[in-house]
């Protein structure tokens, strides 16, 4: 086994509340100035600056893992991992019309731009991306999996938008095998009255929306080896 030092829940300028500073270029190169191993650009609702994130990774040499934070019909925020970026795409696609159809206000929530592989802007997202789905929580994890995919619970310690919040507890049928905090600090409360919690494993991510906010080289996952398919694999089984 080995240990990869990660960030995987982060917010490019394809999202409203990303910076505009935060292209697929600016992020990978950041992570790669700070010694991160393994980075997911996560979108609210689309994976469509996956292909660029992950033409910059091959540039800098970092792993990177195409993801979407998907919001549930019960605007609960789940974090959304592909093994390539075909099955990635091909989720965006399933998901795309099930977004609540809303005009973005660019006044309000700022542009959602579309990179290219080659460092430019190649398209703007007029509908609002931070809208909640069709797609309820119940069942999301098989809907995923039959993308070839994994789900990791968004920020389960925050008071808005996240499993606990949202639901009011973790069930113990759950499939999820890893949940996400942004707090450490949290994990022993959350853990004593979710009991589900005890088997999984903990990540600690930054939900980066400004390049200054991508994670220190922290905290690590252990993989088989240093792929996208090791890390999936990891994400899917419980410690």
């Amino acid at each position: 086994m080995i240990s990869l030092y990660y960030d995987l829940h982060m917010h490019s300028c394809l999202s409203p509340c990303g910076s505009e500073d935060m292209t697929p270029y600016n992020i990978v190169g950041m992570a790669a100035l700070k010694g991160l191993d393994v980075i997911a650009v996560t979108d609210h609702n689309s994976c469509r600056n996956c292909p660029a994130v992950l033409a910059a990774a091959k540039e800098y040499g970092i792993l990177a893992v195409p993801g979407m934070e998907l919001t549930t019909s019960e605007e609960v925020h789940a974090l959304c991992y592909f093994p390539d970026l075909e099955r990635a795409l091909a989720f965006d696609a399933y998901v795309y019309p099930r977004i609540l159809d809303v005009k973005n206000r660019e006044d309000i929530f700022g542009r959602q731009e579309i990179y290219g592989t080659d460092d430019r802007p190649s398209g703007v997202e007029e509908r609002l991306l931070i809208s909640a789905t069709s797609i309820s929580f119940e069942g999301l994890w098989e809907l995923v999996v039959s993308f070839g995919g994994v789900i990791v619970p968004a920020h389960i310690d925050k008071n808005a938008n996240s499993l606990i919040a949202n639901l009011g507890f973790v069930a113990e049928d759950s499939r999820f095998a890893a949940a996400e905090l942004f707090d450490i600090r949290a994990l022993h409360g959350l853990r004593k009255n979710n009991p589900y919690l005890e088997r999984c494993r903990i990540l600690v991510d930054s939900d980066a929306h400004y390049l200054e906010d991508i994670r220190e080289p922290e905290f690590t996952l252990a993989v088989r080896e240093r792929s996208v398919p090791a890390v999936l694999e990891a994400l899917s089984s419980y410690p």
